[in-house]
């Protein structure tokens, strides 16, 4: 991980293909993430939540993410990889780690070769891990009918359209829903997507459930869209002494939710305790956001009292109007600015142009500061070095500005937006020179 809690990709060797991997955190115990049916290490953390969830899972593990050869930024390869190979692939993560035994935590698709893996090499996996799994691809549906799904589902690959069920949106705002799909096209192309599907619908790991050995936990939602809850009963029911523990609000993503209970539940699984109470300081990876409205002081006095305070109203509303639209937290009001986070840089910095164009409307000039990194959640409020550095960057940009730090740029590298450099400077009480940059879109 860099110094600023944002994992680096790495490279592991699968025989002739490159394996892209991320780990986070490092507890005792190894996690290795096997992923659904498209993934991208880098871009997952602009999904909601996610990073956040691979942090609390960072407390007491070192949690590992890939991407399957043929997706994300893991080699393309020709035809459908087999189980066989994707299992060499999770070896090949956790040998690259140095990682004599881990956990398996499968989501959806990633559930079927978790098992073989965990039933082909139990001196290799501690503990199994299902979410939104199941054992056989296509369930009960016909052929003809999941033919049908597949020609409408690649059909409109890359709209978004397939991940809002995923994450269990229903938020209609365009750039959201164009953040979900280019999430599905960085994924995977929809030739290679409706391959892959077509080969899973063939994948049956049934008659090998009574061979798994190792502790298994099963997950699944009543609220999951994707893979009926029915399937991860049958999953629990087959599998020799599992554990299973049924969610009524969460999505396929389980991580899109509200998925305490889940990391809980997981934690206390594979460690025999659960931090349980989930301290007062929490500390996660955020995109802090702070504005302010330029010369206040001045333009309070023009104005008078009670146009002021109407003015500040319509600002203040305005602003929590905005933070909402862009999924992002209102932490407060600073009196003329305001502090939000975001768990998505992207939508961060999308955000603080939007507000600013906004208050630019009703006459209000704003500047604004972003910067990524690690903060403590303490209550309804948010502190932390990060939250300091949000702050100095928003105090050296001008009116109608949007500056962000370098970390910032990094993030949100190919996502449509447009920095310009401001040069490099030196934040009061923060050590070291800072890069900083203008936004625009």
């Amino acid at each position: 991980m860099t110094d600023l809690g944002m994992p680096e990709t790495r490279y592991a060797h699968s025989g002739d293909i490159n394996i892209a991997y991320q780990t986070m955190g490092h507890g005792p115990l190894d996690i290795v993430i096997v992923p659904g049916a498209f993934s991208h290490v880098e871009f997952n953390h602009e999904l909601p939540g996610f990073t956040a969830f691979l942090h609390r899972l960072s407390r007491f593990s070192r949690a590992v993410t890939f991407d399957k050869r043929g997706q994300g930024l893991s080699d393309r390869v020709s035809g459908v990889p087999s189980l066989e190979e994707r299992m060499d692939d999770v070896r090949a993560v956790m040998d690259a780690i140095g990682s004599q035994r881990a956990i398996l935590l499968g989501f959806s698709e990633g559930s079927p070769m978790s098992i073989l893996f965990a039933a082909t090499y139990p001196e290799r996996v501690s503990h199994l891990i299902l979410f939104g799994g199941y054992a056989r691809a296509g369930y009960s549906v016909s052929d003809e009918a999941f033919e049908a799904h597949i020609t409408v589902t690649v059909a409109a690959w890359g709209t978004g359209q397939l991940m809002k069920t995923v994450i269990g949106t229903r938020d209609e705002n365009e750039r959201e829903i164009a953040l979900l799909g280019k999430y599905e096209r960085l994924s995977c192309s929809p030739g290679a997507f409706k391959t892959l599907i077509l080969m899973n619908r063939r994948i049956d790991v049934r008659s090998i459930l009574p061979s798994v050995r190792v502790p298994a936990l099963v997950l699944h939602s009543r609220a999951d869209v994707r893979v009926p809850v029915a399937e991860g009963r049958k999953l629990a029911a087959a599998i020799p002494g599992a554990k299973y523990i049924e969610y009524g609000d969460l999505p396929h993503a389980c991580f899109a939710g509200p998925c305490e209970r889940l990391i809980g539940d997981i934690e206390e699984f594979v460690t025999g305790h659960r931090d349980g109470a989930f301290p007062e300081t929490d500390r996660v990876l955020a995109t802090v956001l702070f504005t302010d409205i330029v010369d206040s002081t001045r333009m309070a006095v023009e104005a008078g009292d009670q146009r002021w305070h109407e003015l500040l109203d319509r600002h203040d509303r305005l602003a929590k109007q905005t933070v909402e639209k862009y999924r992002g937290t209102f932490v407060k009001s600073t009196g003329d600015g305001i502090l939000a986070t975001f768990d998505g840089p992207g939508r961060a910095v999308r955000c603080a142009l939007a507000f600013g164009a906004a208050a630019q409307q009703i006459g209000l000039p704003l500047r604004a500061g972003l910067h990524t990194g690690e903060i403590e959640v303490r209550g309804q409020d948010v502190g932390g070095i990060a939250v300091h550095a949000a702050a100095r960057v928003m105090a050296q940009s001008g009116a109608h500005e949007v500056l962000v730090s370098r970390v910032v740029t990094d993030l949100v590298a190919g996502a449509g937006l447009k920095f310009t450099e401001r040069g490099a400077f030196e934040l009061k009480g923060i050590p070291g020179q800072w890069e900083l940059f203008a936004a625009a879109q």
